[in-house]
């Protein structure tokens, strides 16, 4: 009877206690500091709205397009907003509460650990970004991408180099027994689906291990991570771990305190282990870096 959701994107989360009829659920919503009573009642026949068809499917963008964000709009992000989001919904692309250092990390695939140089605001000014690429079709994850450097460079002036340096790494690689992974059968061209279900639940569908190695080091872990299996192809999975206080920062999220609870799951690198065969190993490696030469505010919509 007891109900709990999270939203991780925005660091909310919801508690309720479902009715004796299973009618209504009376709980209370919590976010950042505050917290408000949020009740929910069952939808009937006269106060349900119909659910819209979902878009149409898009055929893939040409392999070899070369797009750019056709539109887009750039907004400060409200103050006191929580977590922070990227989302990719047919041909529009939107950001929540993104810093300029959360972009570059999107855009070049990087930890902000792997960022270097630029002034202090990179980190501290938010944005919300809504963009439509020029041309037809559906871009894949590279022409995404793509046009998030091309934007970087047109509406925020940057200008960047490359440079190697060695970075304590966190290293995928199989663990003894070999791989617990199930091949994919999804499209070999299309995304991948790794959408947190909520802190400490990470379906993976259509996923290479560098793609899962991104989210990790994009969203839960503190310093870069590198896919060192060697293993190729696309997998499905389901990862399940129980969180700490260090992980999810890059979600801009705060891992609650851990419960007593003994039926919890097991923490990221047993469960890695256990599910998924692989191992995460503490490691200095060369890792290449990107050195920031020059960036301003972005300029009108």
């Amino acid at each position: 009877s007891t109900v709990k959701m999270s939203v991780v994107s925005i660091g909310g989360t919801y508690e309720g206690k479902l009715s004796a009829d299973g009618t209504s659920i009376a709980g209370t919503w919590t976010q950042g500091p505050g917290m408000n009573f949020l009740n929910l009642k069952r939808a009937t026949a006269e106060t349900a709205w119909t659910i819209p068809d979902p878009p149409a499917q898009q055929p893939p963008m040409a392999a070899d397009a070369n797009p750019v964000f056709e539109v887009t709009v750039i907004k400060p992000s409200k103050p006191g907003a929580q977590g922070k989001g990227f989302m990719v919904r047919s041909r529009q692309f939107s950001t929540f509460n993104t810093s300029v250092s959360d972009l570059l990390s999107y855009a070049y695939g990087l930890q902000t650990r792997q960022i270097s140089g630029g002034p202090a605001w990179l980190e501290t000014e938010k944005y919300d970004i809504l963009a439509k690429p020029d041309g037809t079709g559906q871009p894949n994850e590279r022409q995404w991408k793509i046009m998030m450097q091309k934007l970087l460079a047109d509406r925020f002036q940057l200008t960047v180099h490359r440079d190697t340096k060695e970075l304590s790494v966190f290293a995928i690689v199989v663990a003894k027994g070999g791989p617990k992974l199930t091949k994919s059968e999804g499209d070999p061209n299309g995304l991948p689906g790794l959408f947190f279900r909520g802190l400490g639940v990470l379906p993976g569908r259509n996923a290479t291990i560098a793609d899962f190695a991104g989210v990790m080091q994009s969203a839960v872990l503190d310093r870069p991570v590198v896919d060192q299996t060697g293993l190729p192809g696309r997998y499905d999975f389901t990862l399940t771990w129980t969180p700490d206080e260090t992980q999810f920062k890059g979600l801009g999220a705060r891992v609650p305190p851990p419960s007593d609870n003994a039926d919890a799951p097991p923490d990221l690198f047993t469960a890695i282990q256990e599910q998924m065969g692989l191992k995460l190993e503490s490691t200095k490696a060369p890792a290449g870096i990107l050195v920031i030469d020059h960036v301003e505010k972005p300029s009108e919509n």
